[in-house]
């Protein structure tokens, strides 16, 4: 009697691990400005598509969040390290990526693409581009997709560790275009030092590069809390949330968001 009762114990006790709150949890976000996703406003607070995205996720499964800051550069392994629980950066789910940390469904998925001065010009073929000065933000998919398409046909390739960093180089002329996230770019664009410039087109989709969208980056052993993002992600799709935040950001018809099932 005693075993079977501490046999019993023991399978309640497993449900209950594999079914428990992750309580406070951590989501990971590159310290740089990466607007309108993620930034801060003027009082420090952090702000964007992807704050609302995670508060209203937070709300649906129920969790305390925060967010702990982190260099880009640095993101896989920090979260590797256990200083957080989740990647929420517009980490783009890639094939290579997954070979090291899991993603949850796409969150969002949006084009990327070009911007170069103001010109007659709107030519942005890897072929045209031979000679040419492009900044990409390290470590992204779109330097990769540059490394592919553009550098062996001759561009001038500059890496930098923020997008900021790349826009305004653009903006002083030190840079012929910078490739990133259209939404983003947009958001630059809009502003006084962005108004040199314009989007030339988005670039041929290459999913192997740039991936289906964007998703959570989690560590693989932590399938339990992949399991809960992935059932929060849906539900918000289902009552019209993902619509809510993006008509609030207006990126009505830019931004892609998971479907109602």
């Amino acid at each position: 009697m005693k075993l079977k009762t501490l046999l019993l114990a023991a399978a309640t006790l497993a449900i209950t691990a594999s079914t428990q709150a992750f309580a406070d949890i951590k989501f990971g976000v590159a310290a740089e400005p990466y607007a309108p996703f993620t930034s801060k406003d003027a009082s420090g607070k952090w702000v964007g598509w992807e704050v609302d995205f995670m508060n209203a996720l937070c709300a649906d499964i129920k969790e305390k969040c925060s967010i702990e800051e982190v260099a880009w550069d640095g993101i896989i392994p920090a979260l590797q390290a256990k200083k957080f629980d989740a990647i929420m950066s517009s980490m783009s789910i890639t094939p290579e990526r997954a070979k090291t940390i899991s993603f949850s469904d796409m969150y969002y998925n949006s084009a990327a693409v070009l911007i170069g001065p103001k010109s007659d010009d709107k030519d942005f073929s890897p072929d045209h581009l031979k000679g040419k000065n492009v900044g990409v933000q390290v470590s992204t998919t779109h330097a990769a997709y540059i490394a592919k398409y553009y550098e062996p046909k001759g561009a001038v390739v500059k890496t930098y560790a923020t997008q900021d960093e790349a826009n305004a180089d653009l903006a002083a002329g030190r840079l012929d275009y910078v490739m990133a996230d259209g939404v983003a770019l947009q958001a630059f664009l809009d502003t006084d030092q962005g108004k040199c410039c314009e989007t030339k087109g988005a670039v041929p989709i290459d999913v192997d590069i740039l991936g289906p969208g964007v998703g959570f980056g989690i560590r693989k052993e932590d399938t339990a809390l992949l399991a809960k993002v992935n059932k929060g992600i849906q539900d918000l799709a289902n009552d019209g949330t993902f619509a809510k935040i993006t008509t609030t950001w207006k990126l009505d018809g830019l931004v892609e968001t998971p479907k109602k099932k």
